[in-house]
């Protein structure tokens, strides 16, 4: 059950609304017994997430309905990450399991997208052990989706199709957005600057910067549908414009975003340490609906490691902007990425990072042992860390960085904040959660109407993660 497709069209919106309508009308034709139903299950960023809303719209419009379990499914799609190995590993354990479900409904297809489709050891892989995977697409071609499909139920073949580039124009295809009040908006796709240890600028391709009039309606679609908050995404947003004509930046494009009308809160990541400037950070703290919140991977605190890493700025670069934008931004919210144990880390350089962290002083951190990927520099380091003591120096590094989180937290205690209201907590449908402008994370007990609005809450007390409190 095997075909590679080699398409020779160039990848445009157009492609993408044909094949919706051909296969709607297909399957209608078709299938009459019960609606096509179908579940996408996502892993890695933001901006996957937001692959994963488009895909849903597009075969929503093509004719199904969207269910919540991989039993209940007809069509089962995978988006997948390829940036930590636990990821990937975790993809292959769930495409063994669908197996047996395929074998209870022969008419079941099975999609593999994203990331992990993007490299050739992967898709190798697929073909000689996953032979019930039906689809396999990459991060450039979401709009052939419908054709894939179409194909795949027309002679019963698996379709293969990964382009190494295109030109995103997918993103004017329909989307069905998780939430109707807060959402993402794509400003730019892709990555310049090769880090010798990310894989992101060989599957997302090299940087397109979205045309800011195709932005900014998106934004005012958003605010006249009553969208409370936005998040601006790009693997590097401090880039964006770089490739087009005009002579835009980010923080004029951020600027014009904050003059919309309706929005409530204004979010935006990831910003590259070595791009984000004080003009950025001094229209941040202009605008009351841009969030107090800043997102700023610094990855290591020595410069030796920086160095290796390719990461273009130093210990203390960093932390000179950092600083700026702590004086001009009120109550600015602090976050980074940290990697432990990169390839020729020592222990000196491992107590740079520590430093680091206790003179940045962040309100959280996203931490990850330092994971080979296939095909970037790093990966073929002769100087590997062992595991043993990379384990060692994330354990310390978490005895670190937690009483911060923790102090940080509990300097809230007390004080009263505004608060998206995102949902009902998993474990008491009487407890609330949602989020600060500074994107804290908040627990508290109401009623399930507020979901979607902005409440002010009163912090009563704090844990290393979570703050706890009541509607005022």
């Amino acid at each position: 059950m095997e075909e590679i497709i080699e398409l020779t069209q160039e990848p445009t919106a157009q492609t993408g609304e044909l094949g919706i309508t051909i296969l709607n009308q297909w399957i209608r034709e078709n299938y009459t017994e019960h609606p096509l139903t179908y579940i996408i299950k996502t892993w890695g960023c933001q901006m996957n997430e937001r692959d994963s809303e488009i895909m849903a719209g597009v075969v929503e419009e093509c004719g199904y309905t969207r269910v919540d379990r991989e039993e209940e499914a007809d069509l089962i799609v995978y988006n997948t990450c390829l940036i930590r190995e636990n990821a990937e590993m975790k993809v292959f354990g769930n495409l063994g399991q669908l197996k047996a479900l395929k074998k209870k409904n022969p008419k079941m297809r099975i999609a593999l997208c994203g990331c992990m489709a993007q490299k050739e050891h992967i898709v190798e892989k697929l073909k000689k052990s996953y032979p019930h995977v039906d689809l396999v697409f990459g991060t450039h071609n979401i709009h052939e989706l419908p054709v894939l499909l179409m194909d795949s139920y027309k002679v019963n073949r698996r379709q293969i199709h990964v382009l190494e580039d295109g030109v995103k124009t997918y993103q004017n295809l329909p989307s069905r957005r998780l939430y109707d009040f807060k959402g993402f908006v794509n400003i730019m796709f892709g990555c310049n600057n090769f880090c010798s240890y990310c894989v992101v600028p060989y599957t997302r391709g090299r940087e397109q910067s979205r045309s800011k009039d195709e932005i900014l309606a998106e934004v005012q679609e958003m605010a006249d549908s009553g969208y409370q908050e936005i998040t601006l995404l790009g693997q590097n947003v401090n880039s964006y414009g770089n490739d087009l004509d005009s002579s835009v930046v980010f923080a004029d494009l951020l600027e014009e975003i904050a003059a919309i009308e309706g929005i409530k809160r204004i979010r935006f990541m990831t910003s590259h340490p070595k791009d984000i400037s004080h003009h950025l950070i001094d229209i941040m703290a202009k605008y009351p609906t841009i969030c107090n919140q800043l997102h700023l991977p610094v990855q290591a605190g020595s410069n030796r490691i920086l160095k290796k890493m390719n990461r273009k700025y130093t210990k203390e670069s960093y932390l000179e902007k950092l600083n700026y934008a702590k004086s001009v931004i009120p109550n600015l919210t602090i976050s980074t990425d940290l990697i432990v144990g990169f390839p020729g880390e020592t222990e000196a350089d491992f107590q740079d990072t520590l430093s680091m962290v206790r003179e940045a002083e962040y309100d959280f951190a996203f931490s990850y042992l330092y994971s080979p990927r296939a095909g970037t520099p790093a990966a073929t380091d002769p100087d590997q860390v062992p595991d043993d003591v990379k384990h060692h120096r994330f354990d310390r590094l978490m005895e670190t960085v937690n009483p911060i989180f923790l102090r940080k937290n509990e300097a809230l205690v007390g004080k009263t904040l505004t608060v998206l209201v995102e949902g009902v907590s998993k474990n008491d449908s009487s407890i609330l959660n949602g989020r600060t402008k500074g994107s804290k994370l908040i627990h508290f007990p109401g009623d399930p109407g507020l979901i979607g609005s902005i409440v002010r809450v009163n912090v009563k007390r704090a844990q290393t993660f979570i703050l706890f409190g009541e509607v005022e």
